[in-house]
């Protein structure tokens, strides 16, 4: 399980910095023609606003299966190991819970979006294809973060290390 919940994690962050680095060459284009008087790439903006949400959506799971978040262990880092492991998985099922609330709005949204047919202002592209993007990552966020939360309540009743700790 271990392995699919990895592959799933590591293809979807793989999956986000390849089309973040066509972002950054999208804006790199648009922003040298627009400084050499060619004029930047239509609609870049709308590309990078839907790109960057799902490129977001899409580093969580790999942050998520190993505990890479931003963390602030000042008075943890010397309480005994049983208490740390309570406490990490604690914060697993806040962040499990965020997640799956975040998703379930997410899903509202982009069903406001194919519902009422809004679409970009310049490409005219309905808006909900970036909600969709961003909320396909979204749910191998929560698959990845159940995973984790589940193992993490295990490392607590076990006493014995199961996920990475950054």
């Amino acid at each position: 399980m271990h392995q699919a919940v990895q592959l799933l994690a590591r293809g979807t962050a793989i999956i986000g910095g390849l089309v973040l680095v066509g972002l950054v060459a999208l804006t790199t284009v648009s922003t040298a023609g627009r400084e050499l008087g060619l004029g930047e790439v239509n609609g870049s903006y709308e590309i990078l606003e839907a790109g960057v949400a799902f490129a977001i959506f899409s580093f969580f799971p790999i942050c998520q299966l190993y505990g890479a978040h931003a963390t602030v262990d000042i008075f943890t880092s010397r309480l005994p190991d049983r208490v740390n492991r309570a406490i990490i998985a604690f914060w697993e099922l806040v962040l499990t819970a965020a997640l799956l609330l975040i998703s379930w709005r997410l899903y509202e949204g982009m069903q406001r979006y194919i519902g009422n047919g809004e679409t970009t202002l310049f490409l005219q592209f309905p808006v909900w294809w970036g909600y969709a993007f961003s909320f396909a990552a979204c749910v191998v966020t929560c698959i990845v973060a159940i995973y984790c939360a589940v193992l993490r309540v295990r490392e607590v009743v076990s006493g014995r290390t199961l996920l990475p700790t950054a």
